[in-house]
C-alpha cells in the first residue's frame, strides 16, 4: 500500500491581537438563544444532528466526572469539516456562547454547556491521511485515541499518549486537555506529539497553527493552544506524530505490603537512571475495587500497593533492565516481583490500572477524583499525609497514579444524596489539594481546570499571572463565548457567566 503524504500546508500571517486590555466583550446568551436558532443549524446538520428535548440532553449534562451536571439549551452535532465551519460562523453572527465537547470522558467538569449550545466533534470521524515515510498522520478532532494506534500498526507505528479513556476519548479532546497517560513519563504529553492544527476560532476564521514538518517563526500559538480546554476555539483536523513501536518490551508487576516502601521504590528506580516507559501506581483499596470488578488482573487482595513497571526499547539489555528495577523494588520491600511471561499477560495486568476508575462505579454511586501533581520524592509523605485526611474525615480514598511523575489521582467514592458525607468529602479533597500545593506540587497533571478546580486557581497563581491567561484569551476569543466560565475564575477576568453575572 502506497503512503499517502501529508501536503505541506504554509502557515497564515498571524491575527494581530484584538483585545489585550483584559476587559473582554461578553455577550449575553439570554438574547441569543432564540427559537430560530434549532431551526439555522438544523439547516446546516440536518435535523437529526440537533437536539434540544431535555431527554435527549441528559447523557450530556455531565462528563466523566459525575458530580456536576449542567443542561444544554441545546446539542448541535456536524458530521463534516464544513458542517463544523459553517455552525460555528453561525454561532459567532449570533454571537451565541458555546462549548465544544469530544466523547465526553474528561475528568473536570470542562465540556458542560449551563443553559447555552454545546458542540460536538464526536461525529468527525476521519482518520485523513497516515505518512508512515515520515511518522505522521493527520485526523479529525472525533478519532477515537486507540483507533489512531490501530491504523498505524500495519506500518509499525503507534500514537503514545494513552490516557486511560482510550479506548472511547477523541483526539480532539486529548489536545484540548493535553491529555497524558501512563507511558507520558517517556514520551511526553499530547502536546509533545501535535504539530500542527487548523482550528476555527470562536468568530468563525480559520488557522493553521505549528507545522508537521518543523518549526514556525514566531510566537508558539499551537503550544498556546493544546491545553486550552475549548477556550480558545476549536480543531477540525489534528497534525499528530506517531512513534516507531519498540523492538521489546517488559512489563513487571510488584506488590508491596506498605504503600510507603512502594513511593520510595518509585523514586529509587527512577534515581537510578533507568526511564521506565511507564510507572503506575495503585494503593490497597483500588487493587480490591479492581479485583472485584470484571477488570480483575489478578493483583493481591492482601497487598498496600501495587506497582506497574513497564520498559521497552532494544532486546540487549533490556532484560538487565528489568533485572535492576526487580532488585530495587525487592530492597525497598515488595513481596513479590512478577514478569509478564507474554503479551496476553501483560494486556491483562494492564487492563486493570486502566480501567480502574470504571471498577470503582460498583463501590459506589458517585465518584469524585482529583488530579494533582507533586514532587516524586514527596510521594512518601504526601500519601501517608492522605491517609490521616482520610481517617480524618471518615472517607476512603482510592489512590490510583502516575507514579513516575507524581501525578497523584486521589478518588473518593461517596453517595451525593447524603449531605453529610458529601460534605466530609468536599472537605477531603480540599485538604488533599491543599497538601499538594504546599509541598511545591500542582492543581492538574492532565485532566484539566474545567470548572472542578477554579477554587484553586488562586492559590497557584497570582492575580497578575491570572490577568496574563485573561489577555491571552483575548487573542483568541475576546468575546469569551467558547466554553465561558471555564479555566480562570470569573472574577480573574471581570468574566460574566453564561447566564448573568
Amino acid at each position: 500500500m502506497a503512503p499517502r503524504l501529508i501536503p505541506r500546508r504554509q502557515t497564515p500571517p498571524p491575527r494581530p491581537p484584538r483585545r489585550l486590555s483584559g476587559e473582554a466583550r461578553v455577550s449575553h446568551p439570554a438574547a441569543a438563544l432564540d427559537d430560530s436558532l434549532e431551526g439555522a443549524l438544523a439547516e446546516i446538520v440536518g435535523p437529526r444532528g440537533v437536539l434540544q428535548r431535555a431527554t435527549e440532553l441528559e447523557v450530556y449534562t455531565s462528563d466523566g466526572l459525575p458530580g456536576y451536571h449542567k443542561q444544554p439549551a441545546l446539542a448541535v452535532f456536524p458530521s463534516t469539516r464544513d458542517q463544523a465551519i459553517a455552525t460555528v460562523r453561525l454561532l459567532a453572527e449570533r454571537r451565541v456562547p458555546f462549548v465544544p465537547r469530544g466523547a465526553g470522558t474528561g475528568l473536570s467538569g470542562g465540556a458542560l454547556a449551563d443553559g447555552i449550545v454545546l458542540l460536538g466533534l464526536n461525529r468527525l470521524t476521519r482518520i485523513l491521511t497516515i505518512d508512515p515515510e515520515n511518522r505522521l498522520a493527520v485526523v479529525e478532532p472525533g478519532v477515537i485515541n486507540a483507533a489512531l494506534s490501530r491504523a498505524a500498526a500495519p506500518y509499525g507505528l503507534h500514537y503514545a499518549p494513552d490516557p486511560s479513556s482510550q479506548t472511547a476519548c477523541t483526539i480532539g479532546g486529548n489536545v484540548a486537555e493535553n491529555a497524558g497517560g501512563p507511558h507520558c513519563l517517556k514520551y511526553g504529553v499530547t502536546l509533545n506529539h501535535v504539530v500542527a492544527l487548523t482550528v476555527v476560532l470562536p468568530d468563525g476564521d480559520i488557522v493553521t497553527l505549528g507545522n508537521p514538518y518543523g518549526e514556525c517563526d514566531g510566537y508558539d500559538l499551537l503550544g498556546a493552544f493544546v491545553g486550552s480546554e475549548g477556550c480558545f476555539g476549536i480543531a477540525i483536523d489534528v497534525s499528530v506524530r506517531l512513534t516507531r513501536d519498540p523492538a521489546a518490551v517488559r512489563t513487571l508487576m510488584a506488590d508491596f505490603l506498605s504503600l510507603t516502601d512502594a513511593a520510595r521504590a518509585t523514586s529509587a528506580i527512577i534515581a537510578s537512571g533507568i526511564l521506565p516507559a511507564a510507572l503506575e501506581m495503585m494503593d490497597g483499596p483500588t487493587v480490591r475495587a479492581v479485583e472485584a470488578s470484571v477488570y480483575a488482573a489478578g493483583y493481591p487482595t492482601d497487598a498496600d500497593a501495587v506497582l506497574l513497571v513497564e520498559l521497552d526499547g532494544p532486546v540487549v539489555g533490556l532484560d538487565d533492565e528489568a533485572r535492576a528495577v526487580a532488585d530495587i523494588c525487592r530492597s525497598h520491600g515488595a513481596r513479590t516481583v512478577q514478569v509478564a511471561a507474554d503479551p496476553t499477560e501483560r494486556a491483562r495486568l494492564w487492563l486493570g490500572r486502566k480501567k480502574a476508575f470504571g471498577a470503582m462505579g460498583r463501590v459506589s454511586s458517585h465518584l469524585v477524583v482529583q488530579d494533582a501533581v507533586v514532587p516524586r520524592t514527596q510521594l512518601p509523605n504526601v500519601l501517608a499525609r492522605i491517609r490521616e485526611i482520610a481517617a480524618q474525615e471518615r472517607v476512603t480514598v482510592c489512590n490510583v497514579f502516575h507514579a513516575g511523575d507524581g501525578n497523584l489521582h486521589p478518588n473518593i467514592g461517596y453517595n451525593a444524596n447524603d449531605p453529610d458525607e458529601s460534605a466530609r468529602v468536599g472537605r477531603a479533597m480540599r485538604a488533599i489539594m491543599r497538601l499538594c500545593i504546599d509541598v511545591g506540587g500542582t492543581i492538574t497533571g492532565e485532566h484539566g481546570i474545567g470548572i472542578d478546580k477554579l477554587e484553586y486557581m488562586d492559590q497557584i497563581f497570582s492575580a497578575e499571572s491570572l490577568s496574563a491567561q485573561c489577555r491571552l484569551r483575548d487573542v483568541f476569543d475576546p468575546d469569551r463565548r467558547s466554553n465561558p466560565g471555564k479555566v480562570v475564575p470569573v472574577r480573574a477576568c471581570r468574566e460574566w457567566a453564561a447566564k448573568g453575572r
